[in-house]
């Protein structure tokens, strides 16, 4: 398929790196589990890491959050 617009790849070696040190925390919790026994229990762990690291990092976008602390944030979500 033809582009109207060109498309320029850049090959920086860095690039990536980004990307690479934000899941650094999920390997480093997941890897004294030595694996998952199922797929379904991966997707839970995995959700639940990335969940706790987006609150971390202030990226939950809830009404109030602002206010309240970490723990009471993570709390807020099993009500």
């Amino acid at each position: 398929a033809s582009r109207d617009i060109p498309m320029v790849v850049r090959q920086v070696k860095y690039l990536n790196n980004i990307v690479e040190q934000d899941h650094r925390a999920v390997k480093r919790i997941t890897k004294p589990m030595l694996g998952f026994k199922s797929f379904q229990s991966a997707k839970n762990i995995l959700t639940g890491i990335e969940l706790v690291h987006m609150i971390r990092k202030g990226q939950m976008m809830m009404e109030g959050t602002d206010k309240i602390s970490f723990a009471e944030q993570f709390y807020a979500l099993a009500e």
